[in-house]
């Protein structure tokens, strides 16, 4: 490859991730717009921004007709419909821009040798109430869940 072609091969690298990065700062706009709704038992209303976060909770008029406990349960379920409906959006908003990115070159594609970056999975929260027994049930055997080892290191108190 003489000079010139890595010159144009790395100026047409550079102008794809200028132009991802245009396409990740309108996604952030817009997704900051996100707004869902949703309706339990036709009594309770819970509405969801972008960041997962409850904006706003309506009752209908005939709230009085549900218990407490139905109306913590609507409540909850309202604001879990509505942020999967935000996830829904935001995924189906960044759908173009991880279109882009798979086109763009890959580490070992400009690198000879040079492994490949792997980006871990998130891991899905439960739903489950604090205390319920499913949390009991995925936290046993796993001692400090997600806790670094800290064996061997200056913070090691055995040395």
């Amino acid at each position: 490859m003489t000079n010139e072609q890595a010159k144009a091969q790395l100026a047409e690298i550079i102008e794809g991730v200028q132009e991802q990065m245009r396409g990740i700062a309108q996604i952030q706009r817009d997704r900051a717009k996100i707004v869902a709704s949703a309706t339990v038992r036709k009594r309770v209303t819970v509405s969801v921004n972008a960041d997962y976060k409850v904006i706003e909770t309506k009752f209908s008029s005939d709230i009085d007709d549900l218990t407490y406990p139905e109306i913590a349960r609507a409540m909850t379920e309202a604001a879990q419909q509505a942020s999967a409906e935000v996830a829904r959006l935001t995924q189906e908003m960044m759908a173009p821009l991880q279109e882009g990115r798979s086109r763009l070159p890959k580490l070992t594609d400009l690198v000879a040798d040079m492994p490949d970056l792997i980006v871990p999975q998130a891991v899905e929260a439960s739903l489950a109430a604090p205390n319920s027994p499913e949390r009991q049930e995925n936290s046993e055997g796993n001692e400090l869940l997600g806790a670094p080892d800290r064996s061997g290191s200056a913070t090691d108190s055995s040395w």
